[in-house]
């Protein structure tokens, strides 16, 4: 195994811990919005703004019309800024999804309510989605323990589980799995090699394994910017266009090479068997050098035998 790394693990501004934001339910903004709505009408009407044909139809008594004061003005722009105040904090909570609030660069709360909400004209608002979701990478290059070139395909599942250090502690988080997934993806792929052709021993195709690895590095990165990783499993494995061919004709030799062998062993084991049978029952009495001929035949024809029941198959 290689050596532990020595470099730091990143770490999150302590300070930044997900808190409820002041949120009101969304009714309270439209009932306060349709009485400064009203408000600014009896302004209107107090003026005498109104003509007398809308104020009969609205059975209101008509007032003389003598000009707006600039107190009325200063009372009727209250009214407006109140309207504008109520009714510009409504919004609409989806499942799913969170409200992270700051005010002039200081955060202020998150809000995952969901619904007809009423939040603060005044703080901006980031929309943040906190599903449950997958993301499937294209081919991306690495190397295996040989250093032999491989594409690989990844298939992480993952979720934000702190808002506020998700998308205040991390310049884009999304971007920062990406490249976290690659170089986690880097780091593990280049301990075992992609296939022991010659020997029985640990290799990249065992997916368990790989991804259990990969998931563990993985969740270990993206923990300090609020980002819980459950799976990050490798869905394909391959040799890079460039090596593809090489590999492929070394793979064909390796399992010819392991025929072969399982071959010559049957063949080993059938003849000691037969020179046995006829020397212990006294078949035959044989001198060195008949059993080495004897052997010798019988290996041939064994072998022989077996290589073309093997071919016609």
């Amino acid at each position: 195994a290689p050596p532990p790394s020595a470099r730091p693990a990143p770490t999150a501004d302590p300070a930044l811990v997900e808190r409820p934001g002041a949120v009101l339910p969304g009714w309270v903004g439209v009932v306060a919005g349709a009485l400064a709505i009203a408000w600014c009408a009896v302004v209107v009407w107090w003026t005498g703004a109104v003509p007398d044909e809308a104020a009969r139809m609205l059975r209101l008594p008509v007032r003389p019309y003598h000009g707006v004061h600039l107190g009325q003005w200063a009372v009727l722009a209250l009214g407006i800024v109140a309207v504008l105040f109520t009714l510009g904090g409504l919004g609409r909570g989806r499942v799913g999804y969170a409200w992270v609030l700051t005010l002039f660069g200081d955060y202020r709360g998150t809000v995952r309510r969901t619904g007809l909400i009423w939040v603060s004209p005044l703080l901006l608002r980031r929309r943040v989605d906190v599903r449950l979701r997958h993301w499937r990478s294209e081919p991306l290059p690495a190397v295996d323990a040989k250093g032999t070139a491989l594409d690989v395909v990844v298939l992480v599942v993952w979720r934000v589980r702190d808002t506020v250090r998700a998308s205040l502690g991390v310049d884009g988080h999304e971007e920062y799995l990406r490249e976290q997934v690659e170089a986690a993806m880097a780091r593990v792929l280049s301990q075992l090699p992609a296939d022991a052709f010659h020997e029985d021993a640990p290799t990249l195709r065992d997916a368990e394994a790989v991804g259990e690895a990969l998931t563990r590095m993985l969740s270990a990165e993206c923990a300090p910017v609020g980002l819980d990783v459950f799976s990050a499993q490798p869905t394909r494995i391959e040799y890079a266009p460039e090596v593809a061919t090489a590999m492929r004709r070394s793979r064909i030799a390796a399992l010819d090479a392991k025929h072969r062998e399982t071959v010559l062993t049957s063949v080993v084991d059938a003849v000691d068997d037969v020179v046995h049978r006829l020397t212990s029952r006294g078949l035959v009495e044989l001198d060195d050098y008949e059993r080495k001929s004897l052997v010798k035949d019988l290996t041939v024809a064994f072998y022989t035998g077996r290589a073309s029941s093997a071919e016609g198959a």
